[in-house]
């Protein structure tokens, strides 16, 4: 509902965009297809990046079984997403692209990446930077910090059980 007064469109034309992850040794995905079938339900029209989940072993086809459009490249999914998914934030080239006053949901890390934050202002990006949601009861479903660091727990408990 808010998000649809902001950006002037009804459900059924809201585009969700994840394109691929750029940053470096990145291999999270902003959505995995259980989300991306959610979304469909939601009658929101998802597009993917084609490579996007492959550093998370989800193939391209896993998307489009769900009923994610997959693309060829980020410029034209950046260009046309009311709503851009991401893992980190996204590099001045991607600011770029993004459609103006879109909504940008990621990890931005506003405190070290002043010029991005300053950039999508700029755009009239409205961003929601995910590291700033409350660790609180309420928040729990969108605080993705928490389930990041049960993962790493997991992992270092698998990790050192294995030596």
């Amino acid at each position: 509902m808010w998000f649809n007064q902001r950006i002037g469109y009804s459900p059924q034309s809201v585009k969700v965009g994840t394109p691929k992850e750029t940053a470096p040794d990145e291999r999270r995905v902003a959505l995995v297809p259980d989300t991306v079938s959610r979304l469909g339900a939601a009658t929101l029209e998802v597009t993917v990046e084609s490579g996007a989940g492959s550093a998370a072993y989800i193939p391209d086809d896993a998307y489009e079984k769900v009923g994610a459009t997959v693309v060829k490249g980020a410029a034209a999914l950046l260009a046309e997403a009311d709503a851009v998914l991401k893992v980190q934030a996204p590099s001045a080239a991607e600011v770029d692209l993004i459609k103006k006053e879109a909504v940008l949901i990621s990890f931005l890390q506003p405190a070290t990446q002043g010029d991005i934050v300053r950039a999508l202002a700029k755009r009239g990006v409205t961003a929601f930077s995910l590291e700033l949601v409350p660790r609180i009861s309420r928040a729990q479903s969108m605080d993705a910090l928490s389930s990041q660091a049960s993962a790493a727990g997991y992992k270092a408990v698998l990790a050192s059980s294995s030596r």
